[in-house]
């Protein structure tokens, strides 16, 4: 939970330099708590929207003190595949659902331990198909996860304060609207109001002029 609400905030700070077309490249958090879920970040964005692409990802693992990367993790729409016995039944997809142009290639690594403190390889082999020919494009992010006994109590304070403000700010935003709206709508039907009885005026004098005329003639008729 802490770490989704962390990457969401992630998302909201970071989106506005590194958007593209609805995507936004955010680094991964890089500490996870023993005993948790972790969600692995990695979002690799596609620089022509217009173009159809489908995109496959893989995921590799190197230990602290190991040489060699092992392959844990392939996606390829719809099918997620954990390939290493280590990781069996604690890594799950949290990436693109529903297309094959896969954008962002992020996992939930569940009930995180010690050992899987290391390096992470996230890979996204793309290909776009252009009119002429296709084109084939890998995009590889590196990762490393560090797994401590408990949360960064200092981290979290501060992300807590930094969404108070947030919610403190939207919330001033919306009742800036509302009093706007409320403030429109009021001089709004005051307006209505004053043109009615401009209107009704405008009627009682047209009815009025015709009487006094009348009234007139017959005091020329009686003398």
């Amino acid at each position: 939970m802490i770490q989704q609400l962390l990457s969401s905030l992630l998302v909201f700070v970071l989106c506005v330099p590194h958007c593209h077309g609805g995507c936004a490249e955010v680094d991964s958090m890089t500490e996870a708590v023993a005993g948790e879920s972790f969600l692995m970040g990695c979002i690799s964005c596609k620089r022509r929207e217009e173009v159809q692409a489908q995109t496959t990802v893989d995921w590799h693992f190197r230990a602290t003190g190991e040489e060699e990367y092992i392959h844990i993790f392939h996606y390829d729409h719809p099918h997620p595949n954990t390939l290493h016995e280590e990781f069996n039944d604690r890594l799950e997809w949290q990436g693109t659902m529903g297309s094959k142009d896969v954008q962002i290639g992020a996992i939930f690594i569940h009930n995180v331990t010690f050992n899987d403190t290391g390096t992470y390889r996230c890979t996204f082999q793309r290909t776009l198909f252009l009119p002429l020919d296709n084109e084939y494009i890998t995009v590889e992010k590196e990762v490393e996860l560090t797994v401590v006994a408990e949360a960064n109590r200092e981290l979290l304070s501060v992300v807590s304060e930094i969404m108070m403000y947030v919610l403190i700010v939207v919330l001033q935003l919306w009742m800036i609207v509302v009093l706007i709206h409320c403030y429109n709508k009021i001089w709004s039907e005051h307006e209505a109001r004053d043109a009615r009885k401009a209107l009704r005026a405008q009627k009682l004098a047209l009815i009025k002029e015709p009487l006094d005329s009348k009234d007139n003639c017959d005091g020329v008729l009686l003398e």
